[in-house]
């Protein structure tokens, strides 16, 4: 929730990041920098945590509050909540930024997908295999802005889930065959974030080779495990920093326009 201090302070502009066990976060070291940098004064921005998206409407309630970023497990579920959607953020139904205007009303916006596309093309060049596809880990709400991302760049994908469902593979059949046909495997599930720095998704890493390009969201711990076992067989890897930190700047612009 918004604190009483914050009004203390004299803050006249708060921003923050909405999700749940989320204080592994970079989002409110990189604003609160950027702030001082760019002498951006009497603008805070803070972490809720939130154990269910229902509270998200205490937080809307700051007559402060004039945008925020929504992360994990909320992507999807804080559309609910939402008074417009932008175009992009429709189609995916995904939101991962909300601008709050001079009305109140709380518009929805989507720049994962600007953050992992500039990112995953600065690699494109360096892959050394033509029509390549792709395995998403994960079918959250990030996913659905990655697999958008690849149908703009005209790459077939596939999403994996732990759940089977007639519309994913699951994480079972997996094995040497698929991965000669899937080259990019990009992790969009929350293993091997910080804390929980000794998991990641489960796969046959026995079978990756220097054919291989991972790509992991998860950007705290900078080298996850997923992205260790990659390395070590000799795929290209990426983490998610440059991507966190294209949409955060994004972010920024929106709600500033």
């Amino acid at each position: 929730m918004i604190k009483d201090s914050f009004y203390k302070k004299n803050y006249k502009y708060i921003f923050g990041l909405i999700g749940k066990k989320i204080s592994y976060s970079f989002s409110k070291k990189f604003f609160l920098k950027k702030f001082q940098k760019e002498s951006i004064i009497q603008t805070t921005y803070e972490i809720f945590d939130i154990p269910k998206i229902e509270e998200v409407l205490s937080i809307f309630n700051n007559p402060y509050l004039k945008g925020c970023n929504i992360t994990i497990p909320y992507k999807q579920s804080i559309i609910s909540f939402i008074t417009e959607l932008m175009p992009e953020a429709k189609t995916i139904g995904s939101v991962n930024v909300i601008k709050i205007d001079e009305k109140k009303n709380r518009i929805g916006y989507n720049t994962d997908i600007l953050g992992f596309e500039l990112s995953f093309k600065k690699d494109m060049n360096k892959f050394s295999y033509k029509n390549p596809k792709a395995l998403i880990l994960g079918t959250g709400g990030v996913s659905n802005s990655i697999s958008f991302i690849l149908n703009k760049l005209g790459i077939d994908y596939q999403y994996v889930s732990r759940k089977k469902d007639k519309n994913f593979l699951v994480y079972e059949e997996i094995n040497q065959d698929l991965l000669e046909n899937y080259q990019i495997i990009i992790n969009c599930t929350p293993l091997g974030t910080y804390p929980k720095i000794n998991l990641c998704p489960s796969l046959p890493y026995e079978w990756i080779s220097s054919n291989h390009y991972l790509y992991d969201l998860v950007y705290n711990p900078p080298k996850t495990l997923f992205l260790k076992k990659g390395e070590e067989k000799g795929a290209m890897i990426r983490n998610g920093l440059e991507m966190f930190r294209i949409q955060a700047e994004e972010s920024w612009k929106i709600w500033n326009s």
